[in-house]
C-alpha cells in the first residue's frame, strides 16, 4: 500500500465521522434545557410527563390553586392555550399547597380544573414551588433570577431555549396587554 492510498483511506473512514460530530461545546439540537430536564406525575394520573417533550417551544408556567381568589384564570389561561397552541405555546400548570389553597385530593384539583374550568392544557400533580423542597422546574426558574412566587397564579414566561423572559403575579389577568405581549415575543 502506498502512502497515498492509506491517507486515502483514513481520510475515507474518519473525516465523514468527523463531519458528522458536534464541535466541542456546541449544543444538540436535541438537548433539553436544564428547566425541562425532569419528569413529573400528570395531574390525577398515573401517566409521566417528560418534559424535555416541550424543548424548543415557548412556554407559559403557572403555580395554580384549587380554591384561590383567582382561580378563575384558568378560563384565560385555556384561552391562551386554545389561542396560541398553534403557534407552538405551551401552558403548563403546577398546583401547589404552598399558600393553603389548594384541595387535600388530586381528583378535587382535577374537577376543578377540567370540569368546572374545561382545561385541556398539561396539569400536573401538586408539588412546592416556593418554600421546602420546590419542584425543579420551579428550581430553575430561581437559579435564571425569577422570583418564586409570593401567591397563587404567578405566570412565567419562557422562550424557546428555557429562558425565563418575564414574570407576572397573580393580579396579571392571563388577557393582559403585557402578558399577551410577552407571549408574542417569545412566539415570534
Amino acid at each position: 500500500m502506498t502512502l497515498r492510498s492509506a491517507l486515502a483511506l483514513i481520510a475515507f473512514v474518519f473525516v465523514p465521522a468527523l463531519a458528522l460530530s458536534p464541535p466541542v461545546g456546541a449544543q444538540s439540537a436535541q438537548e433539553c434545557p436544564a428547566i425541562l430536564d425532569h419528569r413529573a406525575q400528570a395531574l390525577h394520573s398515573s401517566e409521566v410527563v417528560d418534559l424535555c417533550e416541550f424543548s424548543g417551544r415557548p412556554l407559559l408556567l403557572v403555580n395554580t390553586a384549587s380554591f384561590c381568589g383567582f382561580t378563575p384564570q384558568f378560563e384565560g389561561l385555556e384561552e391562551l392555550h386554545q389561542r396560541y397552541h398553534g403557534e407552538g405555546l405551551v401552558v403548563i400548570g403546577f398546583p401547589s399547597d404552598d399558600f393553603q389553597q389548594e384541595a387535600d385530593d388530586e381528583e378535587v384539583t382535577a374537577e376543578i380544573c377540567r370540569v368546572n374550568y374545561g382545561v385541556t392544557f398539561t396539569m400536573l400533580s401538586p408539588s412546592s414551588v416556593a418554600s421546602g423542597v420546590v419542584n425543579p422546574v420551579f428550581a430553575e426558574l430561581a437559579r435564571q433570577g425569577a422570583e418564586l412566587p409570593s401567591w397563587n397564579f404567578h405566570k412565567y414566561v419562557v422562550n424557546r431555549d428555557g429562558r425565563v423572559v418575564a414574570g407576572f403575579g397573580s393580579h396579571t389577568r392571563p388577557d393582559s396587554p403585557e402578558l399577551q405581549s410577552a407571549l408574542e415575543r417569545v412566539l415570534n
